[in-house]
């Protein structure tokens, strides 16, 4: 990391492995915070958006060609776990593609996604200790890259990735969460229920941060 935050996000993207991705995040989000990382007004454009650092697992397939299962069995709760921790391995990217990707804004909206990278490392840090406890690891169970697409399909407009991903993306799981809490505490697995419920209370301020995002790029605009 040369002082750049944007070549600093770069890195963090292209981390390919978990353990990687995780201590570019956290040594990243440190720096930032210190001041020793900043925004940088004549740092070189950024590269087109594409694929960013993936470990060889978990398989990408169609979403449709996901299994369906249930909390009841032991695999059918790792899978959900598996499917929760895929979700935050890529709010990471998508965290750090906003940082690197849309340039020349107010320092206020780089440390908002950069703190929400941070978040969502540890979101998924947690999460995967969770998916070894109950015997697998980030990787075991298939995956979308449902989310990912919609950075790709974003990665032209500021406006447009802010009303899409933390606006709607993010706020469906604020939406759908409380409900699988429920279900989980049910089948008395606590260990869970626990992760969830820092994940709910944090993205929260996410979605709030997407929305004041949102707001300031119609205003800058002239959008109602």
């Amino acid at each position: 990391m040369d002082g750049c935050l944007h070549a600093a996000a770069w890195l963090c993207l292209q981390a390919a492995s978990p353990d990687a991705k995780l201590a570019c995040t956290f040594a990243a989000a440190e720096a930032f915070e210190s001041g020793w990382l900043r925004a940088d007004a004549t740092a070189a454009a950024p590269a087109p958006i594409g694929m960013p650092g993936r470990p060889e697992r978990p398989r990408l397939v169609h979403p449709r060609e996901l299994p369906r299962r249930g909390f009841g069995t032991p695999a059918g709760r790792a899978a959900f776990v598996h499917a929760i921790a895929h979700i935050e391995f890529n709010a990471i990217d998508l965290a750090w593609d906003a940082v690197y990707r849309f340039r020349g804004l107010p320092d206020a909206f780089y440390a908002d996604w950069v703190g929400v990278a941070r978040d969502e490392a540890r979101h998924f840090a947690l999460l995967r200790e969770r998916l070894r406890q109950l015997g697998h690891d980030y990787g075991d169970f298939d995956a979308h890259n449902g989310l990912w697409e919609m950075a790709e399909k974003t990665a032209h407009d500021g406006l447009a990735r802010m009303a899409l991903v933390p606006r709607v993306l993010e706020a469906r799981g604020l939406d759908v969460t409380p409900g699988m809490i429920v279900k989980l505490r049910s089948l008395g697995d606590e260990a869970t229920v626990a992760i969830l419920e820092v994940i709910l209370r944090e993205e929260v301020a996410h979605v709030a941060a997407g929305s004041r995002w949102f707001r300031w790029y119609c205003e800058r605009a002239g959008v109602d």
